[in-house]
Parts: structure tokens; C-alpha cells; sequence
């Protein structure tokens, strides 16, 4: 039997085996998708667990898509552009880091009809995410990108991979088309972004990485404001789908009962 894994601290809220497992089932797949909580002294092991195939994929979530990098024998373009991997596998007895973030960001904003072209997009956070919805964001045609963190050093070291994003200090709002939320705020159900919305105005896109919870306070704020608001959820849906093609060959089926296993 096959092994896939998902890796992360933390990574109890991850609902990746769920999506995983059922589209092994429905393909008769012989295979396994579990979570694993780890820690950074622990990577080195699980690459060499690739290594001997007694783990045959591995998707990467916070606070690894960075930190991962070195242990690995190869980065696909996209990996390679952003510095960020996500999904992991062994091909000529490598191991690969590739991303697939950055199609499932793409595929999540066309799927909701919203036109990136000649946006403005502030995103909030500056973590492992963050370099995919950057590259993802001037791919679909954004005029300009401004990123915030609460540790400035953070956001300015974006500016390392991407030199043509703005770099904004916590609390500034520039004006914007598109907000994206990248931090963790929201895992919790009391975490609150404590920025001043009010004056942002109507018609704008508030977009949170996170799926779970389905609405943060992030994307209550925007909904009240009058604003248009998505979750993660279609993103990470099509990460997802991305990753299993990678690893199986088969383009899994994306319908109501899959969507329903993220609710």
C-alpha cells in the first residue's frame, strides 16, 4: 500500500487526508493519505523515508514551504520561482519540490469569475503561501502588489524573490482591489485582524487562504462592508487536484460530495 502525507505545525485543522482519501477510493487506489505534526529537526528523516519509498508523496503546509527547500535534490520552476514547495515527490530516485499553489490560486479566482487584470491586490502575511499568490497574481495581470506583516522583516525579505512588490507597514491600508489574508488569523474562531476597514469602500474582493472556519472574522468584516468575500476552500481544492495528478495520473472528479468534505 502507497503513502501520501501531509506535513505542518500545527496541522490538526487540516482537512487534506479527507479530500485525498476519498478521491483514492473513487480511483481504487491502494493508497493511504495521513497527517503528521512535526518539527524542523524532523525533515531530514522524512526525506530520506521518501528516499527508501516508504512514502511515496508529501504535501507541505506552515511552517515548512520555505524551510524544506535544502533537504531536497530539486525544485520545478514554480518551486524554484517562489521558493515555496507544497508537494513533494520521487522521480529517478530524486526527491522534487514542486508548488502547486499557484494553480490552485489561479483556478480559484477564475472559477469565481473575478478579473485580476489591471488590480490592485494588498495581501496580508508574508509566509509560505504568500510567494505563490504573488506570482499567481502578476501571471493573471495585476498592475500592482502591496504585502504587510506584522514583522516587517518578514514582508521585506518577499522583496528578495519578487522585487517589484510594495512593502507596507501593519496598519497602513493602500488602496486596493483585491485583500488577501495569509496569516493564520482566523484559524481560531476568536482571532481577529485588528485593521481598520470601514473606509476601503464596496466591490472589493476579500479573500482568505483559510478554509476552515468557511467564514473568518477577516471575511465577516468584508461581507458587512459590502464587499465581495471567498474562502480558501476552492484553492485548496484545486492544490489538491494538482498534487493527486502529480502522484497518481488521474485528474480527480471535483463535485458536490468532494466540496462537502471541506464544509
Amino acid at each position: 500500500m502507497k503513502k501520501y502525507l501531509v506535513i505542518g505545525n500545527p496541522i490538526k485543522h487540516s482537512l487534506s487526508p479527507d479530500l485525498h482519501n476519498y478521491w483514492i477510493k473513487q480511483n481504487h487506489i491502494n493508497a493511504v493519505y495521513e497527517k503528521k505534526k512535526i518539527d524542523n529537526n524532523e525533515l531530514e528523516s522524512l526525506i530520506l523515508e521518501i528516499k527508501q519509498e516508504n512514502i511515496n508523496g508529501v504535501n507541505v503546509t506552515v511552517p515548512f514551504k520555505n524551510v524544506i527547500i535544502p533537504y531536497l535534490d530539486a525544485l520545478s520552476d514554480e518551486a524554484k520561482k517562489t521558493q515555496s514547495v507544497n508537494t513533494i515527490y520521487l522521480k529517478n530516485k530524486k526527491v522534487i519540490g514542486h508548488n502547486t499553489d499557484i494553480e490552485g490560486f489561479e483556478a480559484a479566482i477564475k472559477k469565481i469569475n473575478f478579473d485580476f487584470n489591471n488590480k490592485k491586490i494588498f495581501i496580508l502575511g508574508a509566509g509560505g503561501v504568500v510567494p505563490s499568490i504573488i506570482y499567481a497574481s502578476f501571471r493573471m495581470g495585476s498592475s500592482e502588489i502591496f504585502v504587510s506583516n506584522r514583522t516587517k522583516s518578514k514582508a521585506e525579505k518577499i522583496k528578495n524573490i519578487f522585487n517589484n512588490v510594495h512593502i507596507v507597514d501593519w496598519g497602513n491600508i493602500p488602496n486596493f482591489d483585491v485583500i488577501i489574508n495569509a496569516t493564520s488569523l482566523g484559524l481560531s474562531k476568536d482571532d481577529k485582524i485588528n485593521l481598520d476597514f470601514s473606509k476601503v469602500g464596496k466591490n472589493k474582493l476579500f479573500y482568505d487562504v483559510i478554509y476552515n472556519p468557511s467564514e473568518t472574522n477577516f471575511l465577516n468584516t468584508g461581507k458587512k462592508l459590502g464587499n465581495i468575500f471567498e474562502n480558501g476552500k476552492l484553492m485548496f481544492i484545486y492544490q489538491a487536484f494538482s498534487a493527486f495528478k502529480l502522484w497518481h495520473d488521474i485528474e480527480p472528479i471535483i463535485n458536490s460530495k468532494s466540496m462537502k468534505l471541506l464544509d
